[in-house]
């Protein structure tokens, strides 16, 4: 069989689908629907559905999540079922919430379902929840998924991040994880699964190579056995945006640009009003470890602020092994905020399919962030309260790791006052 890779890459699968292309008799005569993008491709870069199909599994219908099955359209953008290909497409984001799940109908004549989506390690990003309305909706009617697994970018050492409260979970979170997680899809996959009573059938295809990163120095390794990153999304371009994400995405519940409309988005912060120098003194001064803060001037061509030059910063990770990307969000975003806070606005309109709370309440889970800002208080105790969450997290989570951690357990970084000495183990 062929799918365009070299032999030697179809010898060593580094991802499930490769995995798959190596064992695809489990699915060989099954009417199959593929949940995938365009960044689901095999080590060799041939895109799933192409590679099934050339492998002579019958995939007669095609699922696309948030910007669609090409990957073309913009965050929280209607994408239509209209495609060139000659498989039936349907969205799985539409106008309402109900939209994110396929409708009963639409897994007639299914035998199984492929789930193929890649991550980007932050409990905002949507995929891992598109595969669990999935799970949800193969559960209801008796049909088995298989989740091919792929890496998490960030590594599968680190968790950070407090859990969101109930009332607050969303399509940014749609069952209570940290921001940063530490889990692949697949182990997301089974921890919603056995968690939470999906009682899906369901089957992970695991990652050859699927040790957890102790470092950034080793997620390349874990990124597609060395082939080019592609994008998941329209914003997010490489895998350093995928490291200040668990941050940077905090900025879409307010009025200052996250870089959108850039070449950089989440990795350049600003708004017409601020001045980039004092900015960026004024970030560096909280002396947070791991990240420098880089004056910068930028015009976004598209969303908030489009066409008009914004002062701000750009983020530059100097060590990916202490950044705590969620932290340094939080607290850029006050810091930001109090240099002008008569400008400063939160945002209200309609945010990942509710209205009825602020999008930044969604994105931390919980009003108290939004509360201390608001009131000049210091973010220390909230912040080292995240410790309880991370803990509980990680031992949750332990049964339903794919991946060993290369002979030590899996971490969280120790957090609190950025001043007080403490530090990550």
């Amino acid at each position: 069989m062929s799918t365009g890779g070299s032999e030697a890459l179809q010898r060593a699968p580094s991802c499930g689908l490769d995995g798959l292309l190596m064992t695809w008799n489990v699915l060989r005569g099954k009417r199959l629907g593929l949940l995938a993008n365009a960044a689901s491709v095999t080590a060799g870069l041939v895109p799933a559905a192409r590679a099934l199909a050339d492998a002579g599994l019958n995939v007669r219908r095609l699922f696309g999540p948030e910007h669609g099955i090409t990957g073309a359209a913009q965050d929280m953008e209607s994408v239509s079922a209209q495609s060139r290909s000659s498989i039936p497409i349907v969205s799985l984001y539409g106008e309402t919430f109900e939209n994110l799940s396929p409708a009963p109908e639409q897994l007639d004549g299914l035998d199984a379902v492929v789930s193929d989506l890649p991550d980007v390690g932050a409990r905002y990003y949507t995929f891992v929840w598109t595969t669990a309305l999935m799970m949800k909706a193969c559960a209801a009617r008796g049909i088995p998924l298989f989740v091919l697994d792929r890496p998490n970018p960030l590594g599968g050492r680190i968790v950070e991040g407090n859990l969101p409260e109930r009332q607050l979970l969303s399509f940014v979170g749609l069952h209570p994880v940290p921001v940063r997680h530490g889990l692949t899809p697949g182990e997301m996959a089974r921890y919603v699964n056995g968690t939470f009573g999906i009682g899906c059938d369901l089957h992970v295809l695991p990652m050859r190579d699927g040790a957890r990163p102790m470092s950034r120095e080793r997620i390349g390794q874990h990124s597609g056995n060395g082939t080019p990153w592609v994008l998941p999304s329209p914003n997010m371009p490489t895998r350093d945006t995928a490291l200040v994400y668990p941050g940077g995405c905090l900025f879409e519940g307010t009025n200052l640009s996250e870089g959108r409309g850039t070449t950089r988005p989440f990795e350049l912060i600003g708004a017409p009003w601020l001045d980039a120098g004092a900015a960026a003194d004024a970030a560096n001064a909280m002396k947070l470890p791991g990240v420098v803060f880089r004056p910068h001037s930028f015009k976004p061509m598209f969303q908030k602020h489009a066409g008009l030059h914004c002062g701000g910063v750009q983020l530059h990770v100097t060590d990916p092994n202490v950044f705590r990307s969620y932290e340094t969000g939080l607290r850029l975003l006050q810091c930001l905020r109090d240099l002008d806070p008569s400008r400063f606005v939160w945002r209200t309109e309609r945010y990942e399919y509710r209205d009825d709370v602020p999008a930044i309440d969604l994105l931390a889970g919980t009003a108290g962030y939004r509360a201390l800002v608001d009131g000049g208080s210091s973010l220390d105790g909230w912040i080292d309260s995240f410790r309880d969450d991370e803990r509980r997290f990680i031992t949750d989570r332990t049964p339903f790791l794919l991946y060993g951690s290369e002979g030590t357990p899996a971490t969280f970084l120790i957090v609190g006052a950025h001043e007080s000495g403490k530090t990550t183990l």
